[in-house]
């Protein structure tokens, strides 16, 4: 195949060069990634080896100062710190970024007396940064340092510093932030991860938190809301044959049949996949019922549990399912909810 729409190529020989855009040098630029990637990842791991009682009393700092934690950096690590504020408060932190240049000209005026601030800088050097400082003591604020160089003038007036130095950037040339911005993101989420085990935060608290779009609804709710109810589902009993069966499937098609016993209790499930596999196994299929091809004790869910669940129930195994049988407390089926109906609206 070539490189995409007609006029593309053309222009990407021109910008690049025609000799750089063959397949020959596939390899090369795979091997540059790979050493990138392996780079960044032993300096996250060299990061989180590093970890000590500083971490903790940057915890400390902003468990004792319930307010909010002010995030400010400049340039690529600016970004790094909108990124991280977005985690912080998607983990119930209250964060707010600061432009470090605009502090001085009223956007001080951010801060509530106590607020702590986050300072992420590479060099330890950065100009904007050593000039907030002295505004952010007389404003009380404690000062948590995630510096690229622990020893430098920065360090030296943070009450706590994060060490997010790199032995090298990941580039071939050892300038672009790579390896440093992929640290300092990582510690960012350390710092987050750590605050929701102190904070002990939930599951249902993240839900609260983020009640739009897939996360939300799959947190959110419940499978009673997403099921389709038992009237709805093909039902056929342990002695039924296999063609009644097949015709409940048909005139119900969910991709099962829930086998019930005179109770209305769930006694095995007949699937699609359970229907190919007894025809595949038996050249006369008239003899078989039921409870020849059903799987017994099939799993199931409740009726409250919420779509996280059921969704982690059919995906999180060895041989994943999707669809998933509602019971009660008594066994007595409720609904079937599929992982169509999981995923369903959810774009």
């Amino acid at each position: 195949m070539g490189c995409g729409k007609p006029g593309v190529r053309p222009l990407l020989e021109w910008l690049y060069g025609a000799e750089r855009l063959n397949s020959e040098h596939f390899e090369t630029w795979l091997a540059a990634a790979r050493a990138g990637m392996e780079i960044e990842a032993r300096a996250i791991t060299a990061a989180s080896e590093r970890l000590d009682g500083a971490f903790c009393q940057a915890v400390q700092i902003i468990l004792r100062h319930p307010g909010k934690l002010v995030v400010t950096g400049v340039g690529k690590s600016g970004h790094i710190g909108r990124k991280l504020v977005a985690t912080f408060c998607s983990v119930g932190v209250p964060a707010v970024f600061l432009h470090a240049g605009e502090a001085g000209h009223g956007d001080l005026g951010v801060y509530a007396p106590g607020d702590p601030t986050l300072l992420i800088s590479k060099s330890g050097a950065t100009p904007e940064l050593l000039a907030l400082t002295p505004m952010l003591r007389e404003f009380g604020s404690p000062r948590i340092g995630m510096l690229g160089a622990p020893n430098s003038e920065l360090a030296r007036r943070m009450d706590a510093v994060l060490d997010a130095s790199v032995e090298r950037e990941a580039d071939p040339a050892n300038v672009t932030p790579t390896a440093s911005a992929a640290v300092a993101l990582a510690l960012g989420h350390a710092l987050a991860i750590a605050l929701m085990t102190a904070r002990n935060f939930s599951p249902d608290e993240f839900g609260r938190l983020h009640p739009s779009g897939a996360l939300g609804r799959g947190l959110n709710w419940r499978v009673c809301d997403a099921m389709t109810p038992v009237a709805d589902v093909a039902r056929v009993t342990a002695g039924d044959s296999l063609k009644q069966v097949v015709i409940a499937m048909t005139n119900r098609p969910l991709g099962a049949a829930c086998v019930m016993d005179a109770a209305g209790s769930l006694l095995g499930l007949v699937t699609d996949g359970d229907v190919r596999r007894a025809l595949q196994a038996h050249d006369d299929i008239r003899p078989l019922r039921a409870a020849d091809v059903m799987t017994p004790a099939p799993v199931t869910i409740a009726p409250d549990a919420r779509l996280f669940d059921a969704l982690r129930l059919m995906e999180d195994r060895p041989s994943q399912i999707s669809l998933l049988p509602v019971v009660d407390g008594d066994a007595k089926l409720l609904g079937l909810i599929r992982l169509h109906d999981v995923y369903r609206g959810n774009a």
